[in-house]
């Protein structure tokens, strides 16, 4: 339970301290901690003491070990070095490496009811997933790792109880309760808190509160005195901050001369639907041109509740809570999938905040708003005269906003319409910012083809607002946007382009990422690291780094045995080629956990409940399955292999089946979404929990010192993993990452088989 909770706590606060893209980091350091600790336990055991008294004062020292990690993180006042990196990858594994001993321990001393202990092991992990949520939002990140200490000390008090040591015991508790009390204090006083974050310190934060995917700050600019909100230290949105009543002129020429606004000239009075509306500005642009049926809707409860509508209503003159106005907390593409309403405006503007969710990296870079699949879902939802307004940074050569046409050009198709460049149109606004962050493209597309009033009224507004004309109906093949409306070859036109721009859909939800494959390497080793496209594909090169330290984590841990233990690779027949049974199934369990938590996001209409409801699902029902194991599986080695065959066949069923079934259903209530995912997902799960025990039962009988092994391939597999099931989305997408963890399932079942009869030969 506390190792878990401190994983998923850890993606938290790395996406806050660093970058978004390191919030991926701690999956892999957890793993590494545990692979490396899984070896260690084997020095331990060795030591003289009970295995209780052992396994109480590994427990005590991670009371401790989490707060000082967590220490070691909030004081990273700089930018990180790749030296930083390494240390920040390494102490903060620390509190996983005694977590990994613990569990490695009581397992190996109890391998002969292997699937029992296996079963409470997950169970305990589903608690920890359970947990993360009401903690996060109730105590926050640092407080959520203060908590985990507070298990670890409780456990300890439970094994020294067992050792029927009562001081040791006594201490244990006395800990965990001044644990609880600094959580307390801390909540009241943050103590321990984040002072710097992404290389800057902050200051002048009016309020704070975490909840489950982000850090939400109120901050006073120096400058101006604007209120802003900021997400995970990082990105922000203004609070709006006139009078809708008593507007001047300079403040209704910001709500109406502006690119945002341009939807809103083109249907002034529209119903209209904001997709991430955050500080109000695009409501406030709809009801000052005539709008009076406003939906927004917002992911994050923080800002749509508790500083918009109560402690700072104030600011926006209740913007929230006018006649007309309504906010809704949700997912925006899930509401729009699920809504049986049409609009005539909808629209989205920058909806983005670089802050990563527990699901680690990539979670909102992985962006279900801007895909093939979520276009198609925004016209479908429009009237014939509705437009579909889309606002990101404009660049040159441009790349998010033709990446945009590119999305219409597809769904347009889908909807039966032949000529998408009567669909679109597009302006710029701060053209001289365009080299840096400031120009904005608004990128209008209509359900049906714009007609002569609406480009003449089109060009009246371009004239007015002193806007930059990028793109209408009537220019052509001028630039990339009339060229790729227009082209026939569309193919080889992206296939040219400098960035890459092609459509992207739910299965490789990549929108962000505009390097081309060819250019990789050029943007590795030489791109300019204070350039807004670097920022954007950061992403990029921090996922090869952490392919880099995962790779080095991986060779420390199959290091291990031979330089700690004294322990070589056994070169006895068949004990080689039955370890890779470890490495298939360690690979493929993290590969098919990933996808699938991407693949839900969806569905059940936000990554945290994503990710919660995927592991609690897998590590309860792969429990199960570790429980009965060895009553169904036994010593029958080809009910092994039938049960790693229905695995790979699970997951194939899942691949097909996951995307159809979320689609139809996403309009039904929560809690009966969350029911369907378990229950999508416990067969699969339930089957996955058998193999590890069963092979580490065979494994003992086959070669005992090779156990040890088994520990470190699993582990070092899973620390790859990680990393690969990432990669594997970006170029191959999200339903062939599952698909490759089925067949490596279907590869250990390969392994058992062609084992078999030199196992029971040394057996016999």
């Amino acid at each position: 339970m506390a190792t878990l909770l401190l994983e998923l706590a850890m993606t938290r606060i790395f996406s806050v301290v660093f970058y978004y893209h390191f919030a991926f980091l701690a999956i892999s350091i957890a793993l590494f901690g545990l692979g490396a600790g899984g070896v260690f336990s084997y020095v331990i055991a060795a030591q003289p003491g009970t295995l209780f008294q052992k396994l109480g004062r590994l427990s005590l020292i991670n009371a401790v070990v989490p707060v000082l990690s967590l220490y070691f993180i909030l004081t990273r006042g700089t930018e990180l070095t790749n030296t930083t990196l390494v240390a920040v990858y390494f102490f903060s594994a620390l509190p996983f490496f005694v977590a990994g001993a613990i569990v490695s321990l009581a397992i190996s001393e109890t391998i002969e009811r292997v699937d029992r202990v296996y079963f409470f092991d997950l169970l305990g992990a589903a608690g920890g997933c359970l947990l993360l949520i009401p903690l996060l939002n109730n105590a926050g990140g640092p407080n959520t790792v203060i908590s985990v200490a507070v298990l670890f000390a409780a456990a300890a008090s439970v094994w020294y109880n067992l050792d029927g040591h009562r001081a040791a015991r006594a201490a244990s508790v006395a800990i965990a309760l001044g644990l609880v009390a600094l959580v307390v204090f801390n909540t009241k006083h943050r103590w321990i808190d984040v002072r710097y974050a992404k290389g800057q310190e902050l200051d002048n934060e009016q309020f704070v509160r975490w909840n489950s995917f982000s850090r939400i700050a109120v901050v006073k600019e120096k400058s101006s005195g604007q209120l802003q909100i900021v997400i995970d230290a990082d990105a922000s949105t203004g609070i709006f901050d006139f009078d809708l009543d008593k507007l001047n002129e300079n403040q209704r020429e910001n709500l109406t001369l502006q690119g945002p606004s341009f939807p809103y000239v083109m249907r002034p009075g529209a119903k209209t639907l904001i997709i991430g509306p955050g500080g109000g500005w695009d409501v406030a642009r709809a009801w000052t041109n005539g709008s009076r049926d406003i939906t927004g809707v917002e992911i994050n409860n923080i800002i749509a509740n508790t500083v918009m509508q109560q402690q700072f209503s104030w600011v926006s003159k209740d913007l929230y809570r006018k006649p007309g106005i309504q906010i809704r907390v949700e997912d925006g593409r899930a509401f729009v999938r699920r809504s049986t309403e049409k609009y005539s405006v909808l629209q989205a503007t920058l909806v983005d905040t670089w802050a990563s969710t527990a699901a680690g990296a990539f979670a909102l870079s992985e962006n279900n708003l801007y895909t093939t699949d979520a276009f198609y879902d925004y016209l479908s939802h429009l009237n014939d005269d509705g437009v579909l307004a889309i606002t990101r940074w404009g660049f040159e050569p441009p790349r998010e906003s033709v990446r945009l046409l590119t999305l219409a050009r597809e769904a347009l198709a889908q909807l039966g319409e032949t000529q998408p460049w009567n669909h679109v149109m597009v302006v710029r606004e701060s053209s001289d910012l365009i080299d840096g962050w400031g120009a904005r493209d608004t990128v209008l597309v209509s359900r049906k083809p714009f007609n002569d009033s609406d480009i003449a009224r089109a060009e009246k507004f371009i004239a007015d607002a002193r806007l930059v004309r990028v793109y209408l109906p009537t220019d052509g093949a001028r630039n990339a946007f009339g060229q790729v409306l227009r082209v026939k070859d569309i193919g080889a036109w992206l296939e040219a382009y400098p960035f890459d721009v092609s459509a992207v859909d739910d299965n490789r939800p990549f929108f962000f990422y505009t390097v081309q494959p060819r250019d990789l390497w050029a943007f590795l080793t030489a791109w300019n690291k204070d350039s807004a496209d670097y920022k954007i594909n950061r992403a990029v090169p921090m996922l090869f780094s952490l392919v880099g330290i995962s790779l080095l984590a991986t060779l420390i841990i199959l290091a291990m045995p031979p330089l700690v233990l004294g322990t070589r690779l056994p070169r006895e027949k068949g004990v080689l080629q039955f370890l890779m049974y470890f490495l298939c199934i360690g690979i493929g369990y993290i590969l098919i956990q990933v996808a699938l938590i991407q693949k839900f996001v969806l569905f059940l209409g936000h990554p945290t409940y994503a990710l919660t409801i995927i592991v609690f699902a897998m590590l309860i029902s792969s429990g199960a399955g570790s429980g009965v194991s060895g009553r169904y599986i036994g010593a029958d080695d080809s009910k092994l292999v039938k049960a790693l065959g229905l695995v790979a066949g699970l997951v194939v069923v899942l691949a097909g089946a996951a995307s159809y079934v979320t689609g139809a259903l996403v309009g039904l209530p929560l809690p009966v979404k969350m029911l369907i995912t378990v229950l999508m997902i416990a067969p699969a799960g339930f089957m996955m929990g058998m193999p590890f025990p069963q092979g580490l039962a065979r494994l003992e009988l086959f070669h005992k010192p090779s156990v040890r092994w088994a520990w470190s391939l699993n582990a070092a597999s899973s620390v790859l993993g990680s990393a690969g099931a990432i990669f594997l989305a970006i170029y191959i997408g999200l339903r062939e990452t599952l698909l490759v963890g089925g067949l490596l399932y279907a590869g250990a079942s390969l392994v058992v088989k062609s084992t078999t009869r030199i196992r029971s030969q040394h057996v016999a």
